[in-house]
């Protein structure tokens, strides 16, 4: 593994050591990067204390015998941009008495005051009110909730962190196959949440690489059994259905999408912006279901 030592990143989406984000600010602080993390509001004080209890140890372990460590951890509630978009019932909810300063703009001004600048932006947030609801149920707010808090957020992640950014800078936002494809199950409009993300990711490569000379990719990762995504319902018969019809006959582990991450970040990918890399043991390249008895059965 190779040296991003003295690089900062922001990992935006981490509530616990389950998901895609965790494994990603563990690959990046095994190359030297050095984190800053921001979690769900509500969540802040139960991820603070988890970690400060010793209840992540085991995950935190690197491959030195050292323990991840973090910069800072700021709670983020990114499906608002500035402190007036705070609504009342927010502002005096109980999971976020105590907290300020954690919509994006206010995140974005702390980390410029305290660090100056940073190198890289991970975007692992995904939510949708209404996900167990097929599209044909789902309300409108529902549906503008999903594209707000999971696409809309990396737009306004990279208007508020863009300008303090290094020029050698590049964010990365994590999709699924289902900005393509139907995927039965995986509603509320989080398909339309990863298909703008994913054609979003073009417009900000082009934006944001003239502008500040940041590149901007998006990773679409298989199925994992997350916190987030055990919220669904069916992943873990989407891990089998990914396990026994994708190319590769290998489990899907967390550590790939965080290596794909290094990689994107790292100056070997110094011309690659705009792209979708998926990283699903090649299951999105699939037509059919081999698993699937139609395909052997002997009626015309």
């Amino acid at each position: 593994m190779f040296s991003l030592k003295g690089k900062k990143a922001f990992i935006a989406g981490i509530g616990d050591d389950q998901g895609y984000g965790w494994a990603i600010a563990k690959v990046l602080a095994e190359a030297g990067v050095d984190l800053l993390i921001g979690t769900w509001a509500p969540l802040f004080k139960i991820f603070t204390h988890s970690w400060e209890s010793g209840k992540f140890d085991s995950s935190r372990r690197l491959s030195d015998n050292t323990l991840m460590k973090f910069l800072k951890i700021y709670p983020l509630d990114a499906s608002f941009d500035q402190p007036e978009d705070l609504p009342s019932a927010i502002r005096e909810h109980k999971r976020y008495q105590g907290l300020s300063g954690y919509t994006i703009a206010e995140v974005a001004q702390q980390i410029e005051r305290e660090f100056q600048t940073i190198d890289f932006i991970v975007h692992s947030l995904a939510n949708a009110p209404e996900v167990k609801r097929p599209l044909l149920e789902t309300s409108r707010k529902g549906y503008l909730d999903a594209l707000s808090s999971s696409s809309y957020s990396f737009v306004s992640l990279l208007q508020q962190m863009g300008p303090f950014m290094s020029k050698t800078g590049s964010a990365i936002a994590l999709s699924y196959i289902a900005a393509e494809k139907a995927i039965p199950g995986y509603g509320g409009g989080m398909n339309a949440a990863k298909a703008a993300l994913e054609s979003d990711t073009k417009m900000l490569a082009w934006e944001a690489g003239r502008r500040w000379g940041i590149r901007v990719n998006l990773i679409s990762a298989g199925p994992l059994p997350s916190r987030a995504a055990k919220a669904i319902g069916f992943i873990q018969k989407m891990i089998a259905y990914s396990e026994a019809n994708a190319p590769l006959l290998r489990k899907l582990v967390a550590e790939d999408v965080g290596k794909a991450a290094l990689f994107l970040f790292s100056s070997l990918a110094n011309a690659i912006t705009g792209v979708t890399l998926y990283v699903d043991n090649g299951l999105h390249a699939m037509g059919v279901a081999v698993d699937s008895s139609s395909l052997y059965s002997s009626s015309p």
